[in-house]
């Protein structure tokens, strides 16, 4: 069957399930990733084909597609800052939300002097690995809870020849991280439990709830806890980054006020978001 007929066929298999652009953006991913072609490849040449044992690839993918199976999940790939990261059931697909978090770091220590940074809840480790990747005069560590998470962030840091001390840690239960960062960073679980139904089922039924989920009661409980720490192992001029819940950001910057932090800075993300957050700990050595 000719590429261009069949892609007529897979967008419209799934219109049922996501918008046409968004079925025809995945159309073009697979095709890049299976058969190494893109767009114009296919616009330039229209008596391309798939063979049969093609399209029956195409056909087990629009399956697992159809039961809303994150595309990067079934690629075991994505993209976050211009680098590859693989990507699994065992951690969250980055944002690009998070790009900007990352991006915001970078932008912010532009100088060549030694720093040390932590990524606290590293998951597939695209913060910590983009971190490390941009910025190398820096030492960058992180921390996850699952070990299968750290396994995958170990590869992505590898792949992308860059160098992460990863440690097995929950950080709930951590009184001391032992050293002294110029930098920590987290994008922990904020979403509360009431906001379930505003996440898709491609979201609910397949990442993580670990890294995702937090009661409602406590829903600032791991902001709470690192802000905590960063005020024993963040250096005297040290820089406290988070990203947070968008409905939470006055309740961020109330805790961070209450914990005597100063230069508390709100960012929005691309979308209008309250999505981001930076301060400085007040303390003197």
């Amino acid at each position: 069957m000719k590429i261009k007929q069949y892609r007529t066929q897979f967008i419209q298999e799934l219109t049922s399930f996501y918008d046409p652009y968004e079925a025809e953006s995945f159309f073009y991913l697979i095709l890049e990733d299976k058969h190494k072609l893109r767009q114009i490849d296919v616009a330039l040449n229209h008596e391309l084909i798939f063979t049969e044992s093609d399209i029956k690839v195409w056909e087990s993918l629009l399956v697992e597609l159809k039961k809303e199976v994150p595309i990067q999940y079934l690629l075991g790939k994505t993209n976050f800052y211009g680098l590859d990261f693989e990507v699994n059931e065992n951690v969250l697909i980055p944002r690009p939300e998070t790009e900007e978090l990352v991006e915001w770091i970078i932008n912010e220590n532009t100088s060549s002097k030694k720093i040390k940074i932590l990524d606290i809840g590293t998951g597939s480790g695209c913060i910590a690995v983009s971190l490390a990747k941009n910025l190398p005069n820096a030492q960058v560590y992180a921390i996850d809870v699952s070990k299968k998470a750290l396994e995958t962030a170990k590869r992505n840091a590898e792949s992308n020849e860059v160098e992460v001390f990863f440690l097995l840690q929950n950080i709930l239960e951590t009184e001391d991280l032992k050293e002294q960062f110029d930098i920590i960073v987290s994008n922990p679980p904020y979403v509360r439990n009431l906001e379930k139904e505003e996440i898709k089922k491609n979201v609910l039924d397949y990442e993580p709830h670990l890294a995702l989920f937090v009661e409602d009661h406590d829903a600032l409980v791991f902001y709470r806890k690192i802000a905590e720490l960063a005020q024993k192992n963040l250096q005297k001029k040290g820089q406290l980054y988070f990203e947070i819940n968008q409905y939470l950001g006055e309740e961020m910057k109330d805790l961070l006020q209450n914990m005597n932090f100063k230069n508390i800075e709100l960012k929005k993300d691309i979308y209008g978001n309250d999505r981001m957050l930076s301060c400085k700990v007040s303390k003197t050595l």
